[in-house]
């Protein structure tokens, strides 16, 4: 479990005390909890496969165990000691399973019921968790002091699921009864009576080496095969503690696996080949396999680890199995290899391959396997391999998609969104294998999406909605840009093309599988910011070199996209851009898939990543933000409205400014920064000396900062609003930007068809004369200069200004414009509201401490009560770069609730946390992983299901169970509300 689950178990009222507000007492809205953990687990080490329940096991190298099943069903139990997981066995059926750890200890889970607990005031009954409920150690041997002789090397769980049978690397054997891991008398004894059955020239010594493979007979309980490193494998009968046959085996051995008959085994060995044995009855000693092959030699190749066979009723088994590559060639190389008959294919991963399984019948009363899909769990994914299928193709899964396929560089999340564009995206994962358990969880009330921008110019879609993080759509922004992997423009022949020939006559038969790709064509398409307006299905990216584009949801099409150029610093004399060069947009019209379509590319000049975007679907406009200033675009027109660097302007005072062009404006404001330079180095800006005199107790001081900070032009967040801006009788479109500085600019826009008596219809004859205008406006300069972190214009009533289209279309409560707005201006150091129009200040509330704590996000949430169904409140969240999570009422700025949520060394986590409007949020927890928590005591999103077992359950007040002929159920988690 994360930091967040270990950090927040204590009670919701002890909250409540020391913040003091007795408010929430009678109504609670506010309760943290880590709810479920979205992505693919960060360096998995061991698999495991319970093909009666359907669940699948993937251990890490942290010492977590994740289960998994159908969408929804999913849990995770922790070992104590941060130790990697190197084996996970299931009891079939039983809902427990083992775990070996990397320090040699032994470990036993099951599904067990949890103390009920009280969730938001509402009491929780049959809480049902994974736990650890036994550990064994093995003790070393008597008379040898290193204990490298009892490490354990591999496990088996015989089928009767009443002993497990224990490989070491001495080669010792051991044994221990299940379910309570107690020693069984040691079969130390076979290794005398193997080393004597052993031809004189064949023996080494006593020691048979260590044991690598152990596997129980297909059709014969209490038979085991004993494979050691050496090559020599072992027939050993329990009841009659005797080896039946030997095997002499001359390779090292890598693997075992017995034919479902148990007439023959096929053993994978160092030299990348794999033999085929016969188990005859009177043949003690068996020198020569039925067949041996080294399928990518005669070169040396690398190890076959392990290998499958696995039995068809077409006749050819299907030969499955990892490694063998010539090691010249392609000893760089992770494959698996699939072959039947005459097909065969060389699976090529960009990962390494951890482990694998297949999903195949299991009924001993059936002949064959007939396998239908095969499981690979690599280093960086998973991948599912449709073996029913003519051609073997990949599976789409329905969760543990690699976040990670590329690097995570931003994200977003839109909630309720609409069935229209919902509809317009694809979903994934039908005909998933894993399917053990039943999801218990109603439907969710609304649709969810997380976008995830890429460091290879990618957006992903994931929906959001439930449990499991689902792929939903992939949208590429590189096809708009010359890269340097892009094709040959010449038609060419196929059959004319030697690399074409060459790759058809390839051998080993090589196919790209799975999806992880770290490596980036050209860092420049990398997307640093995203905004989507779900009404009108109009989206905005912008990326690393300054590249901002218009997007809009339509059918596949061929078209040019328009490009248009705007020169932040427009003719600043001096000025050098020594960064990378901007992207080349493609001249001719490109081939575009079904999805968002690029309508409009905006390159921001000089080419620096932008740091900010603004999106408003209803005035067709946006606003974007780098180191180098801020622009404004009419994306309808197809024109750029107004530039700005924040530099070129000092705080303005007095009344709102009635300049018509943005020229003349900035012609002024060069002139007073001259000004100023001949009257003296030092400026006072005019603000309250009460701000910093004037210290509440519960506050902390701010800690001034230099105004030569290089960074200080970086634009961090830019707002659009309809407010009142000259005067209180008289709102319109407005745009507020907030810089690394301190500075908060404002801008008023007259936007055609929008307020101030310019009404006229959209594409109408009259308004392709019209063209927006943005009138510079007043400047707030904070006198500490920290970071502006956020921008809010809140209505008369206090609460925040609905979306575009929400209020127009009746999506939301309209918006107060009778009584005075006011905006809410988060920093680095301190929330403050401003009154508008005169932007004075109301109330602020100091979060800085001595100690450098930091505003690092925030929002604005909708929490609900639990006592109250129709009762909600709007509260301003803030996390800090100390991990915790500050909640403030708005406008008054009081103190809710402070929460400890992520680990202050976690920057990563911090800078990747992001908050839904209801509630809830999402940080990431490793490259790969998301965190799922909930801030609302309402609103909350963990695993409800439940799993059929085979063994019986003790019985017990707190369990939530039904008995029946096939056995117990088991459900487990809490509602989704």
């Amino acid at each position: 479990m994360s930091c967040l689950g270990s950090k927040l178990n204590a009670c919701f009222h002890t909250f409540l005390m020391h913040s003091g507000v007795h408010e929430t007492l009678k109504t609670p809205r506010y309760f943290i909890k880590p709810t479920v953990e979205h992505g693919f687990p960060h360096q998995p080490s061991a698999l495991a496969f319970d093909p009666k329940l359907q669940l699948m096991a993937i251990g890490t190298k942290s010492g977590a165990i994740k289960i998994y099943g159908a969408p929804g069903v999913e849990f995770t139990g922790l070992h104590k000691d941060t130790t990697a997981v190197t084996q996970i066995h299931f009891l079939p059926g039983q809902g427990r399973l083992l775990s070996l750890l990397d320090d040699n200890t032994i470990h036993l889970w099951e599904l067990a019921a949890g103390s009920p607990r009280e969730v938001g005031g509402v009491k929780k009954e049959g809480v049902i968790s994974l736990q650890e409920v036994d550990n064994y150690s093995l003790p070393g041997r008597p008379g040898i002091e290193s204990c490298s002789a009892t490490r354990v090397t591999v496990l088996l769980l015989l089928k009767s699921c009443e002993l497990l049978c224990i490989g070491t690397e001495g080669g010792g054997v051991y044994f221990l009864e299940l379910p309570h891991l107690l020693p069984k008398e040691s079969q130390m004894l076979l290794q005398d009576q193997v080393t004597q059955s052993l031809p004189d020239n064949y023996r080494c010594g006593k020691s048979l080496g260590p044991v690598e493979s152990l596997q129980e007979h297909p059709q014969q309980t209490g038979k085991i095969l004993i494979g050691y490193s050496r090559g020599l494998v072992v027939l050993w009968d329990l009841s009659t503690r005797h080896a039946d046959q030997l095997f002499l085996g001359k390779q090292q051995l890598e693997s075992l696996i017995w034919e479902r008959s148990g007439n023959l085994f096929v053993s994978s060995h160092n030299d990348g080949g794999y033999s085929v044995w016969a188990v005859t009855s009177g043949n003690a000693c068996n020198h020569q396999p039925v067949s041996s092959t080294i399928p990518y030699g005669p070169f040396p190749c690398k190890a076959i680890n392990k290998i499958l066979w696995r039995t068809t009723q077409t006749g050819s088994p299907v030969m499955l199995y990892s490694g063998g590559m010539p090691r010249a060639s392609y000893g760089d190389r992770h494959c698996l290899t699939i072959q039947q008959d005459k097909e065969h294919v060389t699976l090529d991963f960009t990962s390494r391959v951890i482990d694998f399984f297949t999903v195949h019948s299991i009924e001993q009363e059936k002949e064959f396997d007939d396998p239908s899909a095969l499981v690979v769990l690599l280093e960086e994914e998973l991948v599912v391999i449709d073996l029913q299928t003519p051609g073997w193709p990949s599976l789409p899964t329905p969760y543990l998609a690699p976040l990670h396929s590329s690097a995570i560089t931003c994200s977003c999340h839109i909630s309720s969104v609409p069935s229209k564009l919902w509809e317009r995206l694809i979903n994934a994962g039908k005909n998933w294998p894993i399917c053990g358990g039943k999801n218990l969880a109603p439907p969710p009330k609304q649709q969810e999406l997380l976008l995830t921008g890429h460091e290879d110019g990618t957006v992903h879609f994931w929906d959001a909605s439930g449990v499991a993080l689902t792929p939903v759509y992939k949208l590429s922004t590189a096809n708009v840009f010359h890269t340097d992997c892009d094709p040959s423009d010449d038609p060419q022949d196929p059959s004319d093309d030697p690399d074409m020939q060459q790759q058809e006559e390839e051998w080993p038969p090589f196919r790209k599988v799975g999806c992880f790709d770290p490596y980036s064509d050209d860092p420049r398409l990398g997307i640093q910011k995203i905004s989507l307006c779900k009404y009108s299905n109009k989206l905005v990216v912008a990326g690393t070199a300054g590249q901002v584009k218009i997007m809009h949801n339509d059918e596949p099409s061929d078209h040019l996209v328009d490009v248009s150029v705007v020169d932040l610093l427009q003719d600043r004399e001096g000025f050098t851009w020594k960064g990378h060069d901007k992207l080349e947009p493609r001249l001719k019209p490109a081939p575009f898939p079904p999805g968002f379509q690029p309508l409009v590319l905006v390159q921001c000049l000089p080419p620096a990543s932008v740091t900010a975007v603004a999106l408003h679907a209803e005035w067709n406009l946006i606003s974007f933000g780098t180191s180098h200033g801020f622009g404004l675009f009419d994306y309808h027109r197809r024109n750029a409205v107004c530039t700005l660097h924040p530099n070129d302007s000092l705080a303005m005072e007095g009344p709102l400014s009635r300049v018509k062009s943005l020229k003349k404006s900035l012609r002024q404001s060069f002139r007073r920064i001259r000004k100023s330079r001949v009257s003296g180095k030092k400026r006072t800006i005019s603000t309250p000396t009460t701000e910093q005199e004037e210290v509440a107790p519960v506050q902390r001081r701010i800690e001034p900062r230099s105004a030569d900070d290089s960074l200080s032009g970086v634009v961090r967040c830019l707002c659009f609003a309809d407010t009142f801006l000259r005067d209180g009788t008289h709102h319109g479109p407005t745009l507020w930007a907030g810089t690394n500085s301190g500075s908060v600019y404002t801008y008023a826009l007259e936007v055609p068809g929008v307020g101030s008596g310019r009404v006229c219809e959209r594409g109408g004859t009259n308004e392709s004369n019209l063209c927006v205008e943005a009138v510079l406006g007043k400047e707030i300069q904070l006198m500490h200069r920290a970071p502006v972190v956020s921008i809010c214009v809140l209505d008369g009533r206090g609460k925040p200004l609905p979306d575009p289209y929400e209020a127009s279309q009746d999506l939301a409560i309209t918006p107060d414009m009778t009584s005075a707005h006011s905006v809410l201006i988060a920093s680095e150091e301190q929330l403050k509201v401003f009154s508008l129009p005169k932007v004075s200040a109301k109330t602020k509330f100091k979060l800085t401490a001595h100690e450098g704590c930091r505003v690092r996000k925030v929002a604005l949430v909708v929490f609900s009560s639990t006592a109250q169904e129709d009762y909600n409140e709007h509260t301003l969240v803030c996390l800090t770069n100390l991990g915790d999570m500050h909640l403030f009422n708005i406008p008054g700025l009081r103190p809710q609730v402070r929460y400890d949520c992520i680990r202050k060394e976690d920057i990563s986590g911090i800078a990747s946390c992001v908050f839904t409007k209801n509630g809830q949020g999402f940080y990431l927890i490793s490259p790969s992983e998301y965190e799922r928590f909930s801030l609302s005591a309402k609103v909350l999103t963990e695993p409800l299901c439940s799993i059929q077992l085979d063994r019986p359950l003790e019985p017990s007040p707190i369990l939530l169970g039904l008995s029946s002929k096939k056995g117990n159920s088991i459900k487990f988690g809490l509602d989704n509300k």
